[in-house]
């Protein structure tokens, strides 16, 4: 499911006979994966995408059905325990995340997608906001995120019809970095990935000022940039920086 090279965690769901839609122990590896690639100094970019002809279908709905007939569980306990620390470890990691969207990706699985950083799409790929589809509310953290990347209206449209968005529509309305023939994806993910994973460390910490300031006032938001800053400004790659202009060269960045 993991690997790394050159600097990046390649993360692979791999239930390519059902679009990779994910059961409970699915996602317990996949939690598993994203806190050991979190804890991995020699990873400084993750790419999440799936084997075969899908992201992901959103959850294992046969599984899910099978599990309340016999243990009597409610949906509340299944995102708490499944979906919801795979989506949370994601957009909190102080690494960047990229989804590389090589087929649909319905349900949970757009969740997961919009959960990343970046999306790279396969322009055979799709994503679906198939909820309300089977009488249900989107989840994975996508009542956050669809409205902020695709703006209220959209998102109301897509999480009230159920229906999708093409690659086309989807690189319109600024959902994805890029758009790519299925034959070059994985090259173009790499190429962007260990760009990424050269960077310094002030990229994760640039993640994580962004993503707090959506929830601050702008003076809130000065004085969080300045407090990060501090943090950026002590760093190693910070030095290395200065150290790489002052010399006329290119940084050679550690994420240190």
């Amino acid at each position: 499911m993991v690997r790394r090279e050159n600097g990046v965690s390649w993360i692979t769901l791999n239930r390519p006979e059902v679009l990779n839609a994910c059961d409970l122990p699915t996602l317990k590896k996949l939690a598993t994966a994203l806190k050991e690639v979190e804890a991995d100094k020699l990873a400084r970019c993750v790419v999440i995408t799936g084997s075969g002809r899908g992201f992901c279908a959103g959850a294992d709905l046969q599984s899910i059905r099978q599990r309340r007939a016999t243990d009597r569980i409610s949906l509340y306990d299944d995102l708490l325990e499944g979906f919801n620390p795979v989506a949370s470890k994601i957009f909190n990691m102080d690494k960047p995340v990229v989804a590389m969207v090589n087929g649909v990706a319905a349900g949970a699985g757009m969740g997961i997608a919009f959960a990343c950083d970046l999306r790279i799409m396969s322009e055979n790929a799709k994503f679906v906001e198939s909820f309300a589809k089977v009488g249900l509310v989107p989840d994975t953290g996508a009542t956050y995120t669809m409205p902020r990347l695709l703006g209220l209206t959209k998102a109301m449209e897509l999480a009230f019809s159920g229906e999708g968005i093409d690659a086309k529509e989807a690189e319109r309305l600024g959902v994805v970095t890029k758009v790519v023939p299925s034959n070059m994806l994985e090259s173009e993910t790499r190429a962007l990935t260990e760009r990424l994973a050269r960077g310094p460390k002030g990229i994760g910490l640039t993640k994580r000022a962004i993503h707090k300031a959506l929830s601050l006032d702008f003076d809130a938001a000065l004085e969080y940039e300045a407090q990060i800053q501090a943090v950026a400004g002590s760093s190693e790659d910070h030095e290395e920086g200065i150290r790489a202009f002052l010399e006329k060269r290119p940084p050679k960045f550690t994420g240190n």
